[in-house]
């Protein structure tokens, strides 16, 4: 099979990747596992930030030669014989769960039947690609809100801001977010009540405090001080979520810094995304209802993969980065070449 190869990351994963037209394709499915003929991909930070911790995590974690790539539509090609309930060819969206060693970027990607779910009708493949990991961790963020509760998402013009603003929306709260000059617009037809341009504020902390909120989503982890201010304008039974920051370090700091020293005085929570079939199934209903839309940076064809990757580092997308594995109009076996 043709697949997007990397063994070290030495400089950058992009930097390393090359394409293997004649990469071994995975072992024969066991267990609960599928083999999915991959259509389209989706991209995550955690695709290259996750092989580039070092040479044990790769080795220990994923496995070497690796091809990345987490989330995924595509048809199942086999089964194990316990997922023997799955039948070959139907369409499914998944999310691997982590790094794995036969990633998405590739024609044909191993997975547990306990990480995909069928693509509702009337969702396209690029939507269903979207979904996985910046869906479900947008979605696990918000798990504890309630209709009525104020929430703040910092950052939401990216891949979980997108998702949590509509997620948020969809369970009744009222949400404030931050983003850029640019992005105001994208956030308010998403269904934000109130968006803060975080460019033309030189004091994000001074413009929330007195806006008591019930929870806050923080997606890229500054100001710096967002944390230890956050009693400034959280509720004091709320809940500081924290999925994305520029460094490890922003995790450790906020985790371990006493409030008593001038640490954060609110619960702290970092997001690790789960696998949740419930809600990746709820994700895709809610697509298929038009309750939530997914938004689409770009589109790279499967040879440009590197490219993907290049603009995923920037850090500037407006939604999901998705490649295009296989052709996406294919609907049928006979068009698939299987040679498992």
């Amino acid at each position: 099979m043709q697949a997007w190869i990397y063994t070290t990351t030495t400089g950058g994963l992009e930097k390393n990747l090359h394409l293997d037209a004649s990469a071994r394709v995975p072992p024969a499915p066991r267990g609960n596992e599928v083999i999915v003929k991959v259509l389209t991909a989706s991209l995550n930070p955690a695709d290259y930030k996750v092989p580039e911790l070092g040479f044990l995590v790769r080795m220990m974690l994923i496995g070497t030669p690796a091809t990345p790539g987490m989330d995924f539509c595509g048809r199942i090609v086999s089964t194990g014989p316990l997922a023997n309930h799955l039948k070959e060819g139907t369409l499914v969206y998944g999310f691997a769960g982590r790094p794995v060693q036969f990633g998405s970027l590739a024609e044909y990607m191993a997975v547990g039947a306990d990480k995909i779910c069928v693509v509702p009708d009337g969702v396209k493949i690029d939507e269903a690609a979207a979904v996985g990991a910046t869906g479900l961790t947008a979605y696990q963020s918000l798990a504890h809100v309630m209709a009525g509760d104020k929430v703040l998402i910092n950052g939401g013009s990216g891949g979980c801001g997108v998702f949590g603003i509509q997620i948020a929306k969809a369970m009744g709260c009222h949400v404030t977010t931050t983003c850029s000059t640019r992005n105001m617009e994208l956030c308010l037809r998403l269904g934000a009540d109130a968006v803060i341009d975080y460019t033309a504020e030189k004091d994000l902390i001074g413009k929330l405090a007195g806006n008591m909120f019930d929870h806050v989503v923080d997606n890229v982890g500054l100001p710096s001080d967002m944390y230890y201010q956050c009693h400034r304008f959280l509720k004091e039974e709320g809940t500081f979520v924290q999925i994305g920051a520029v460094s490890m370090m922003t995790f450790v700091s906020r985790m371990c810094w006493p409030a008593f020293l001038g640490g954060g005085q609110r619960k702290y929570m970092p997001i690790t995304t789960e696998t949740d079939l419930k809600r990746l199934g709820q994700l895709g209903e809610w697509i298929a209802e038009g309750t939530i839309k997914v938004q689409l940076d770009s589109v790279f064809d499967f040879g440009d993969a590197i490219k993907a990757f290049e603009k995923l580092r920037l850090g500037r997308a407006r939604g999901k980065i998705v490649v295009h594995v296989s052709d996406p109009d294919a609907r049928n076996m006979e068009s698939f070449g299987i040679g498992l």
